[in-house]
């Protein structure tokens, strides 16, 4: 019954679980960051590309 109860305890105390879990949440939140910032600036962005390529089409490249 003690080898139980200190497997019990060990299991309680072990932490490896909870680094990769931190991991995840901290994936998720720089995922969501990308995500929110796509659909802010995405607009903007592909107009910016947009007038590159008209400049380079203009002058014949």
């Amino acid at each position: 019954m003690l080898k139980l109860l200190a497997m019990k305890d060990a299991y309680l105390r072990d932490d490896e679980g909870a680094t990769a879990i931190e991991y995840g949440l901290m994936a998720a939140a720089i995922a969501l960051g990308i995500v929110a910032l796509v659909f802010t600036l995405g607009d903007r962005i592909e107009a910016a590309f947009q007038g590159v390529d008209d400049n380079f089409a203009a002058e014949g490249l």
